[in-house]
């Protein structure tokens, strides 16, 4: 059974072989969390083998035309720098991001996978989704997912100028936000029989996702889910702050990982 840590990494430790992360919501809005993501990078990222970013990094991304601006560019030069120095890093889009393409990933040094995506690391078996596509009793969303996901509809929507594309963006976020007030955790969670589908179907015993914003580990007949916490640094108390990972270290075991135990901490 895998035993789930909260504390920091120390010199007695295993070392960390892969890390799993989601969740940032990055935008020009939210420097304190970028800065935590920066320092992540520098002081942990940089010394495992592998890294595995798990959705909704960006609070939206409009398309891959938008990789030369400013902030997008300075975060593909982050992630192009831990690549450089050796860590592998892999992409799985969230909901806020599914629109990331082949030249944001060459600019960031990163590979794009399919979800869900399959990881084997030594004895280790573990299935990747972002988690937005098992909440399945949020009919609404599930029918917007749909229509954005289409190949047609992505073609059409990226057709339209930038600047058009970021305004339309902008409403669907203020529509999200207003509709998400209208309903229950327990509709906007995964539902049980999507995730216990998943173990059965590619007949793995670990699961890790994001999206939820409800990090913990849930043990199951089917098997382990670990869940990412979503990052928010923008309070000024260290106490509201929040954000973390999950690190898989070289003895096989997973950790979940806080920023307020780590070496991001400043």
């Amino acid at each position: 059974m895998n035993s789930l840590a909260t504390s920091a990494t120390t010199k007695a430790q295993p070392t960390m072989v892969a890390l799993f992360v989601s969740d940032l919501h990055l935008s020009p809005d939210t420097p304190k969390t970028l800065a935590a993501f920066f320092s992540f990078l520098h002081n942990e990222a940089m010394h495992a083998t592998q890294l595995y970013l798990l959705g909704d990094l960006f609070e939206y991304w409009p398309g891959d035309d938008d990789v030369g601006s400013p902030f997008p560019q300075q975060i593909c030069q982050e992630l192009k720098r831990v690549s450089d120095r050796g860590t592998k890093i892999y992409w799985l889009s969230g909901n806020r991001d599914f629109l990331v393409g082949s030249a944001f990933a060459a600019a960031a040094g990163l590979r794009l996978l399919n979800e869900p995506h399959i990881v084997e690391i030594g004895d280790k078996k573990i299935l990747l989704v972002h988690g937005d596509a098992q909440c399945t009793d949020d009919t609404a969303y599930m029918a917007f997912r749909t229509q954005v996901r289409n190949p047609e509809w992505q073609a059409a929507f990226l057709a339209r100028p930038l600047a058009e594309r970021k305004s339309i963006i902008a409403g669907m976020r203020e529509g999200s936000r207003a509709a998400q007030k209208e309903k229950s955790m327990a509709i906007m969670d995964v539902n049980p029989v999507q995730i216990a589908a998943l173990f059965k179907t590619y007949k793995v015993n670990l699961l890790i996702h994001g999206h939820t914003h409800r990090p913990d580990v849930h043990h199951t007949p089917e098997g382990v889910r670990y869940v990412l916490p979503d990052w928010d640094c923008e309070a000024s108390e260290a106490a509201k702050q929040r954000g973390g990972w999950i690190a898989l270290d070289s003895a096989g075991e997973l950790h979940a990982m806080r920023i307020s135990d780590a070496s991001v901490k400043e």
